[in-house]
């Protein structure tokens, strides 16, 4: 089963985080919302699959680019 690391098109802070480690995601689904510039911008899944890590945590600043979770398809 390939892992599939999913990032962050911008910078922000991590204000949601919807998804739990285990739990399932269809393609589009979102994993985190990031705060930027005063808006609530989602992160979504690019595959189907089960959540096998999430690399942040609720108020963490990321960076563009970042990872932020891993699923497995």
């Amino acid at each position: 089963m390939p892992e599939i690391k999913i990032v962050t098109e911008i910078a922000g802070r991590i204000c949601s985080t919807p998804v739990q480690v285990g739990g399932t995601v269809a393609d589009g689904d979102e994993i985190v919302l990031v705060e930027a510039m005063k808006m609530e911008i989602p992160v979504l899944s690019p595959v189907s699959g089960e959540i096998t890590s999430i690399l942040v945590k609720l108020d963490d600043v990321v960076a563009e680019g970042q990872a932020i979770a891993i699923v497995a398809n």
